[in-house]
């Protein structure tokens, strides 16, 4: 005798319901039918419709609002918002910091990240956007000395490189992975600031590389910035040797300054 099979609902699996809701904002956000501003069905509606019970709906939306992709209002229902860059580096920068070597790996996109960018701002860059890439190279040249201004100024030059691209996707994913960098780069600034000749290199490097995103001159930008990184690396490599020469702690060298 065989045995008919069953159909089981799990609608009691919170993670099934986050999925189920997450998975039918995503499709409807693709397919224009949601946008930013606009309201869920009411709970009873939605639940219906995801084939979930309300508990365990209210559950998935109150994760979803966690990491800003809705907004509940009591009295109005659940808005769709757009979700904030500055959570998603949240997120990253709990994820990211638990893992191995995560800096080198942070490095790695950052410069696939920029060298995309730079490209795209040789084209694309506006008058802020030379403003921007001015004030921060002076800024770099007022606090040369100053490892953490320094260090601060560096890392909003090669911001303001990213925002020149106007790419929204480009600057999301590296403003998620901006904390991280941000710390990297006043680390080793700390490290390399006794070096001779970085001084000059910091000036005179970030300085051509500007003159050829102005000149719109794509393929000496591009060029140009692939040094930076190496005899940025170079530096990091001779400050490395120097802590060990003298006993200081090592660190593992880096792809950039």
């Amino acid at each position: 005798m065989t045995t008919e099979p069953q159909i089981l609902r799990e609608t009691s699996d919170p993670r099934t319901a986050y999925d189920k809701v997450a998975t039918f904002l995503r499709d409807q956000l693709l397919s224009g039918r949601l946008r930013t501003g606009d309201c869920l069905l009411p709970e009873r509606e939605l639940a219906a419709r995801l084939d979930v019970s309300r508990p365990v709906l209210r559950e998935a939306l109150r994760a979803l609002a966690v990491i800003g992709v809705v907004e509940i209002r009591h009295g109005v229902g659940t808005i769709v918002k757009r979700p904030d860059a500055s959570t998603l580096g949240e997120f990253f920068t709990f994820v990211l910091a638990q893992q191995p070597d995560v800096i080198d790996d942070i490095m790695q996109a950052r410069v696939a990240i920029e060298h995309h960018s730079i490209r795209l701002a040789c084209r694309r860059a506006s008058q802020p956007d030379f403003d921007r890439l001015a004030a921060a190279l002076a800024k770099i040249i007022d606090t040369i000395r100053d490892p953490v201004a320094g260090g601060i100024a560096d890392f909003e030059f090669h911001e303001a490189i990213v925002k020149a691209a106007h790419s929204p996707t480009l600057i999301t994913i590296y403003g998620s992975i901006s904390e991280l960098m941000r710390r990297s780069h006043l680390e080793r600034r700390e490290q390399i600031i006794q070096i001779e000749g970085i001084n000059e290199f910091l000036i005179d490097h970030h300085r051509m590389i500007f003159s050829a995103i102005v000149d719109r001159d794509t393929p000496k930008a591009d060029e140009l910035l692939a040094r930076h990184f190496e005899i940025g690396a170079d530096f990091r490599r001779r400050a490395t040797a120097r802590y060990a020469t003298i006993g200081g702690e090592t660190a593992t060298t880096q792809p950039d300054i």
